[in-house]
């Protein structure tokens, strides 16, 4: 059912009338409600820019000043509604918004997961993945490509959970079980994955800019892989977890599936949807030589000593690779989209490409616009110093309260988890709260990595609860394919299996790095060295 034609419901669409709405239906109403309430993130953002330059002028002249913690630096809280604030903003509004990082690294991924994406590449390589699994591993199997479908960004909350549905029917298992299940796994386990995609840029480009107010930050490596060991080994731990959750807790409340009239014909009419044809099985396999090629010289270029990408010294970490991951990753994916599509036939001429990557950008126009108030946001809580103070305020709090090491970071999660119940955007909400806690946490000795991985966890794991995720609806019109009675309270009381389970699970991950000082990536360290 592609999205496109489907007609999304309101939250209380199919509920009777006068019908007595349960406590989670009240939850629901009162979540939406409090969600709608806010503004659009654009404008969130400007209006946080205003406020913030309002209470920089305050405190700038109340002759505000912060001493930073272990130095000798103490820092004057400038104002944007003075002289020096006005010049500051007429000569860097636009270096702000071209210098942040999350804007180049995000723009230049999207072009070629997106060609990868429209060539159908990404599509196929699910297919193949779960064709030929034996039926007992299918939850599991569900659940590992879930906990990497971020690198295909939204696209994965519409693609994998029909898909998943039409494989659990094929074998005979109960297809709401795997469209709900694939679904709560792309949502709750979102922010983890051994592959490398937008998201990942996203954070790190706003965690550099966090973590720059402070001088501890000089000297940080901080590039997009500083949380791949701990997201690489997260998404291994989480899809036993959700195949689990599919298999022994989802699939048994469902009871047996028994199609009936035109829903029994419109299952035979997609029980041939995930076999390839033999063009898509020519493509994958050139774009699987091609891209193991192309690996190959990469590591050709990094691992020999005397390699141009080793760092100094013949260093592995920090190295140019490391830092430039980025372009790297970029041709990966265009090589593997343009493999792909010209086997396929789907990119025939130059045009064609052009304009598969053209209409991906296109996507981000809303993401543009949003980055462009959000750097101003940042850059003015550099510029300030309010950052600094409100980093200095947030830590003697949390030492006050006896909340420090894991247990900060452990508050840390919950807040994230319930701001995600209202502000889904992952960039809107590290933007919020990043340019505080990173200083705040950088203070009390941990590494913005640190940061980054708590923060992935609390904007994961209760995105399958809120009805602000646009997504739910669509999930909730596909699962009445199944259950015609299907209501968004049945929906959300299914999905609400695997938010808690996938938040404690993935904090105790994290406590097991926090706990045995493991880098959570090349050269991330869990504290500040």
């Amino acid at each position: 059912m592609s999205s496109s034609s489907t007609v999304l419901p309101t939250p209380d669409s199919s509920a009777p009338d006068g019908e007595r709405r349960g406590v989670l239906d009240r939850v629901l109403a009162l979540i939406e409600r409090a969600g709608n309430a806010l503004p659009n993130p654009i404008v969130l953002f400007a209006v946080l820019f205003l406020l913030l330059g309002g209470l920089s002028t305050a405190l700038a002249v109340a002759d505000v000043s912060v001493d930073v913690p272990g130095t000798d630096d103490t820092k004057a809280i400038t104002g944007l509604f003075t002289g020096d604030g006005l010049r500051w903003l007429v000569e860097n509004l636009v270096p702000n918004f071209m210098t942040f990082p999350p804007v180049g690294a995000v723009l230049i991924l999207i072009m070629v997961v997106g060609l990868a994406e429209k060539t159908g590449l990404l599509e196929t390589t699910m297919r193949a993945t779960l064709a030929r699994v034996p039926r007992s591993a299918l939850p599991y199997a569900v659940a590992l490509i879930a906990s990497q479908a971020h690198m295909m960004s939204d696209v994965a909350a519409i693609v994998l959970p029909p898909l998943a549905a039409v494989v659990f029917k094929n074998a005979g298992r109960h297809p709401a079980a795997g469209l709900i299940g694939g679904f709560a796994c792309v949502t709750a386990g979102y922010a983890a994955g051994f592959t490398i995609g937008s998201l990942d840029a996203l954070y790190v480009g706003i965690t550099q800019q966090a973590a720059a107010v402070l001088p501890a930050a000089d000297g940080l490596h901080i590039h997009l892989l500083i949380n791949y060991f701990f997201t690489a080994s997260s998404s291994i731990v989480l899809a036993v977890l959700g195949g689990f959750l599919i298999s022994r807790v989802l699939e048994p409340r469902l009871g047996p599936y028994e199609p009936a009239g035109d829903r029994a014909k419109g299952d035979e009419q997609h029980a041939q949807d995930v076999s390839l044809t033999p063009v898509q099985r020519r493509g994958l396999l050139a774009t699987g030589i091609v891209v193991v090629v192309y690996l190959g010289a990469v590591l050709a270029l990094w691992l020999p000593p005397g390699a141009p990408l080793r760092g100094e010294n013949g260093a592995y970490v920090p190295s140019p690779l490391l830092s430039g991951i980025v372009p790297v990753l970029f041709g990966a994916f265009l090589v593997a989209g343009l493999t792909y599509g010209i086997t396929v036939r789907k990119l025939t001429s130059t045009e064609d490409a052009v304009t598969a990557v053209t209409e991906s950008v296109k996507t981000m126009s809303g993401y543009i616009v949003m980055m462009f108030v959000a750097a101003q946001v940042i850059a003015l809580f550099t510029w300030s110093n309010v950052a600094v103070l409100l980093a200095v305020k947030a830590a003697a709090l949390f030492n006050s309260l006896g909340m420090t090491g894991f247990w900060a970071i452990m508050l840390f999660v919950v807040l994230v988890a319930c701001l995600n119940l209202f502000i889904l955007s992952g960039s809107a909400l590290w933007s919020l709260v990043g340019p505080v806690f990173i200083p705040a946490f950088m203070l009390m000795g941990m590494s913005p990595a640190l940061s980054q991985a708590a923060f992935r966890i609390g904007d994961s794991a209760t995105g399958v609860l809120t009805p602000m995720n646009p997504y739910v609806f669509l999930v909730l019109a596909m699962l009445r394919q199944y259950e015609p009675e299907a209501r968004l309270g049945t929906l959300i009381s299914r999905l609400a299996i695997f938010a808690g389970p996938f938040l404690v699970l993935w904090l105790a991950i994290l406590g097991i790095f926090y706990g045995f000082d493991l880098p959570l990536g090349p050269g991330a360290e869990i504290g500040l060295k």
